[in-house]
């Protein structure tokens, strides 16, 4: 018996189908599936990890490595000021703990002798007491010069500004050749990747949010999902328009999304029933939309549907389907044979 072959026009040429050599046609029975319920609302990206780098002492900015946009990783150094005159500071310390700790050991050796010669009882008691006060004031002028040359080396160490973290620069407050002073600030950036999104949810929802607790963040450019992680409800709501301020954050990226970038927020706030299709089911036209319904009979029909939002590769049917009833799966095919159907009165 020869196979039925049909032609169908794709675009401007003809694709050749054999409806026998397929096999049986494909078909997906429909059912209530339960999803979650969700409101949709605008959201705003920021960074969770921003700060603004500042100066800790006062000098001449000899150098500046980075501008706008650079990306920046941790430890690099960001800016060089003047040292020397914090070099010197560390000098002058230095030699001031050498002094001391000679002076230590003087004193260490004369109490060690005095006590000798008090437990023999050839000095007298005030004269050892004096030597054990010297002991202590010189054990003090250690431990004084030593926490001057700590103070000394992190100034030294403040005249090289390193980065917090790996990020981008988001401004540059200063340049070559300025005088900073403790307190300026100097570059501020923001951790690449280490996202999240700021939104404002209804008084209305925020019941549902808290109680499941789930979102997703939609991106506009291309409809992407990602799953939100820790989600942070404020305590208390806008008093001008009764809304929560919410944070959600987004999953390590690059590259994707950037601070001030809108989105779309998705958020949990209940529990519905739908009716999924596969995406591929669908005959599109313009503004029309149809799938192939096969009874029990075997017979195809074509009936306009109503699809609404994504969900993967499945989309949801809100018009034109009820549960139990079986959808090809093969447009292409099902056109075919629904065709062959007609021609032959069946």
């Amino acid at each position: 018996m020869q196979s039925l072959i049909k032609f169908l026009a794709i675009g401007s040429g003809l694709i050749a189908i054999s409806a026998n050599a397929a096999g049986p046609l494909q078909s997906v029975t429909l059912q209530w599936v339960k999803m979650p319920l969700e409101y949709h609302l605008d959201g705003v990206v920021e960074a969770r990890q921003q700060a603004t780098i500042s100066a800790e002492v006062a000098g001449k900015i000899e150098m500046v490595n980075f501008d706008i946009d650079d990306f920046v990783e941790r430890g690099e150094i960001v800016l060089k000021i003047r040292d020397q005159e914090y070099v010197a500071q560390q000098k002058r310390a230095l030699a001031a703990l050498d002094e001391a700790d000679a002076n230590l050991q003087d004193m260490q050796l004369e109490f060690r002798r005095n006590e000798d010669l008090r437990s023999k009882k050839l000095i007298s008691q005030a004269v050892f007491d004096k030597t054990r006060a010297n002991l202590k004031a010189a054990q003090a002028r250690k431990s004084s010069s030593l926490a001057n040359l700590a103070q000394a080396e992190e100034q030294l160490g403040y005249t090289v500004v390193r980065a917090p973290y790996s990020g981008v620069v988001v401004e540059r407050h200063v340049e070559p050749g300025e005088t900073t002073s403790p307190g300026q600030p100097i570059m501020t950036g923001y951790a690449l990747g280490q996202l999240r999104v700021s939104a404002y949810v209804p008084q209305s929802i925020i019941s549902g949010l808290r109680t499941h607790r789930s979102a997703r963040v939609v991106l506009l450019e291309d409809g992407r999902s990602l799953e939100v992680g820790k989600i942070t409800i404020h305590p208390f709501a806008n008093p001008r328009n009764h809304s929560f301020p919410v944070r959600l954050d987004l999953p390590e990226m690059k590259n994707d999304l950037y601070p001030g970038m809108l989105v779309k927020v998705a958020l949990t706030i209940g529990s519905t029933e739908r009716i999924l299709l596969p995406q591929k089911s669908l005959v599109s036209r313009t503004e029309v939309n149809a799938v192939y319904v096969l009874d029990d009979a075997g017979q195809l029909s074509l009936r306009q549907v109503r699809p609404g939002n994504l969900f993967g590769e499945q989309v949801e049917i809100l018009a034109g389907l009820d549960a139990g009833e079986s959808v090809a799966l093969d447009p292409v095919r099902a056109g075919i044979e629904h065709k062959r159907q007609l021609d032959s009165g069946l």
